[in-house]
């Protein structure tokens, strides 16, 4: 039986752009000939000089203060939208203009479009939002590669036919009229936290995007372009069909008679509205100037105060714009923007990897980093507490600052990481795991697993809003959540009698949620290498006998979808087309994941071997690899993310456990 996991998969299948359907994955991807397991890549002389260089090059990028931080690149929506908040400011400037805009000209393909991962199929609405953004930097739209860009959006339904955001953006420029949105009123949030389609239904990134935007459609500013879109359009208006018997035909005609509302509302009561989502809106900005360290609702965040009236020079303004800078990677003569930054996940997996290669403490590294770790702890409440009102504040976030949202896979791998470096734990230390892993337990759902920030955030009803097509929009419990859990309880020293219960049911939904094939959704990784990766060794940890038979299965599946090359992948597409499960192009971060798990059921065959001996064979001089492929998920089906730790970080770690495996005094250096 499948449980919530499965909806985000269902929902981003029905949602996705027409050229991508039809698309299949091929019988078997070709790769080079796997290498013999008797080659020198093989031995574990090699292995440990491949690991050896992996934990050099590890510790080469840790920065002073303990942490590590790799890159989190998505694509070119966030440069894109970038450009035209500043243009909608009025403080876009040439400089920054054409350094975004080589990065955007630079990630167009050869066909003229955008897509929303490396190699992965063309996307409509990035490729819209990209070729505004390069209208505003000066392209023509008779230059080539605009042409090809305006031949895709029309033969592929046009303007009409992007997502909501992408024609929000062009209503802000007037090339969109605002009355044919999705309605969504201010008023919304003043729903009681147990009213259906509340603020708190929404998942938290949907959450903070949604109350801005309320504040922005209230307004419906329009600051026109000096430059029209016709070569981007068709004509063809999209209507959707009501069909009452369904509830998503039922809820568009509740957003037509909110769009009549929104013609005439009540003046007190949007006044009212207003104002709350502005105190909203200020009481949960960041210190870095960002909301909820992510881009979304940070840049609708910046246009709704600015359209209540806030200057510029405003400190919640200043600060947030100035915050962008620091999410600004710069590259030679191109700027690029990240939608989030990842230094406390980073830092967790880091010290992991390190401890499973041997640098187990009093390395200097590794205490650096687990102090670092042990102040990043949140202690003040968050939106979590609507659902969990009576538990102690605690857990890690994923960003430098986001005390608002502190997440629940954070908190299990930092709980991880510290119990490695921290042996016998100093009192403060051991006062913090206590609390972050009464905060974990406290966060789990009714169902007994465990979701990224909230618990119980499991509407069906906010998904099939007319104004919500872009991503995931709740956050139910998924299998590498809740795996991160579970081992986590079960590598701890001693639990009480409700944690036990709480690891038990954990170790119960996670059985429920296993594929019929024998491999498990991976939500926030790609995907079922991902998910699978997490969830065996986080069962074998709870006391799971590697020769389960449903635990062969994961095996099996494994083994199954291994490459010619030895090593995993899994494209992204994978999502959406069942298909692509376990297939793409063989990934340095897929490979250690399907390791990890093999080696967890102890396994030192021929294919963990193989898998072994790619990881070596792939690796750079440097004791880096190389992976332009995305293998983190930010929203199925519509928004991905290419980790750039993710490629050093895991096989770091599956090369130490492989040979400790191999030879238990090879698990220290």
């Amino acid at each position: 039986m499948r449980t919530d996991p499965r909806r985000a998969r269902t929902r981003a299948a029905g949602r996705r752009n027409a050229e991508t359907r039809g698309a299949r994955a091929p019988e078997r991807i070709l790769a080079p000939p796997r290498p013999p397991l008797d080659a020198p890549s093989c031995d574990a002389a090699a292995v440990a000089h491949a690991r050896d260089a992996a934990v050099e090059a590890l510790l080469r990028s840790q920065q002073e203060p303990g942490w590590w931080k790799g890159e989190l690149e998505t694509n070119v929506t966030m440069d894109a939208e970038d450009l035209l908040l500043r243009e909608f400011l009025g403080i876009r400037d040439a400089a920054r203009t054409e350094a975004a805009a080589r990065w955007i000209r630079r990630s167009q393909r050869s066909d003229g479009t955008w897509a929303t991962f490396y190699e992965g199929p063309a996307d409509l609405s990035v490729t819209v939002e990209a070729y505004v953004a390069l209208r505003l930097a000066g392209d023509r739209p008779d230059d080539p590669h605009m042409a090809k860009a305006a031949e895709h959006v029309r033969s592929n339904g046009g303007l009409e036919s992007t997502r909501v955001f992408t024609r929000l953006w062009l209503a802000l420029f007037g090339l969109w009229p605002w009355e044919d949105l999705p309605a969504l009123p201010p008023e919304v949030i003043l729903l009681p936290s147990f009213a259906p389609a509340n603020i708190y239904d929404f998942a938290c990134w949907a959450r903070q995007t949604v109350v801005a935007l309320t504040v922005v459609g209230a307004h419906r500013p329009v600051r026109p372009l000096p430059f029209g879109l016709d070569e981007l359009r068709t004509g063809v208006a999209k209507r959707p069909e009501v069909d009452l018997r369904t509830t998503a035909g039922r809820l568009v005609l509740v957003d037509r008679l909110l769009r009549r509302y929104e013609r005439r509302p009540i003046q007190a009561l949007r006044t009212l509205a207003l104002r709350r989502a502005e105190r909203w809106i200020l009481r949960r900005q960041e210190a870095d100037g960002c909301w909820g360290g992510i881009q979304p609702p940070w840049v609708y965040s910046l246009l709704a105060l600015h359209l209540l009236g806030y200057p510029l020079e405003h400190p919640a303004l200043a600060v947030g714009l100035a915050g962008l800078e620091g999410f600004s990677v710069r590259d030679g003569e191109e700027v690029r923007l990240e939608a989030c930054q990842s230094p406390v996940w980073d830092t967790a997996l880091a010290v992991i990897a390190l401890a499973d290669a041997g640098l187990e403490p009093p390395h200097p590294a590794v205490a650096r980093a687990a102090s670092w770790l042990v102040g990043q702890e949140v202690r003040v409440r968050g939106d979590w507490a609507v659902r969990r009102p009576h538990l102690e504040p605690s857990g890690w976030a994923f960003e430098f600052e986001n005390d608002h949202y502190p997440d629940i896979d954070d908190a299990a791998e930092v709980l991880l990481a510290l119990r490695r470096a921290y042996p016998a734990p100093p009192p403060a230390v051991a006062e913090a795991i206590e609390r972050g892993r009464r905060w974990v337990v406290g966060m789990a759902s009714a169902d007994g697993g465990w979701a990224a920030f909230d618990a119980d955030n499991t509407s069906t009803l906010v998904g099939q809003l007319p104004f919500c097509d872009f991503g995931e929009v709740t956050d139910p419990p998924s299998a590498d959540v809740t795996a991160h859990v579970v081992e986590m309880l079960a590598k701890e020293p001693s639990l009480d009698p409700a944690e036990e219960r709480a690891l038990a049911r954990g170790v119960d939904w996670l059985w429920r949620a296993q594929e019929t094939d024998g491999s498990w959704f991976g939500r926030w990784g790609a995907n079922y290498v991902y998910g699978t990766g997490a969830v065996v060794p986080a069962l074998v940890a709870a006391g799971v006998a590697p020769t389960d038979s449903r635990l062969l299965a994961a095996r099996a599946w494994l083994l199954a979808h291994q490459n010619d090359d030895g090593g995993w992948g899994e494209d992204l597409r994978s999502y959406v087309e069942k298909d692509w499960a376990g297939r793409g192009a063989s990934t340095a971060s897929q490979t250690a994941w399907a390791l990890l798990a093999l080696l967890a059921l102890g396994d030192l065959g021929e294919a963990t071997r193989a898998g072994v001996a790619y990881l070596v064979a792939t690796q750079r001089a440097d004791g880096t690899w190389d992976e332009p492929w995305f293998t983190g998920t930010g929203f199925p089906g519509d928004f991905y993310i290419n980790y750039h730790l993710y490629r050093q970080v895991f096989p770091t770690g599956a090369l130490g456990r492989f040979l400790a495996a191999l030879d238990p005094t090879e698990g220290t250096r």
